[in-house]
């Protein structure tokens, strides 16, 4: 069973990771686009549109993340293979 406590510290690392990288990337991003309005409030509409397609990209990458993890957590493809082993 030790397989399985592996797949869920790595998924749990997984997470953590990817849910640390994509709040950086946001955070960058909302900074960056509240600087730009700062300096030019007449382009807040191009900047704000922008924005928000970069924030769509970045939330993809945890949720991408996210499915990864569930994956190793629901369906591991090698479940089958470790069991046999471990029933030897």
């Amino acid at each position: 069973m030790e397989f399985f406590a592996w797949c869920m510290i790595a998924a749990g690392f997984g997470m953590a990771i990817g849910s640390f990288g994509t709040g950086l990337g946001q955070g960058l991003a909302i900074k960056s686009a509240v600087e730009g309005v700062a300096r030019n409030p007449g382009a807040s509409g191009k900047i704000l549109t922008t924005m928000m397609i970069g924030l769509a990209m970045i939330e993809s990458l945890a949720i991408y993340v996210f499915v990864v993890a569930m994956i190793i957590l629901f369906a591991n493809p090698f479940t089958e293979e470790v069991l046999k082993l471990v029933a030897k």
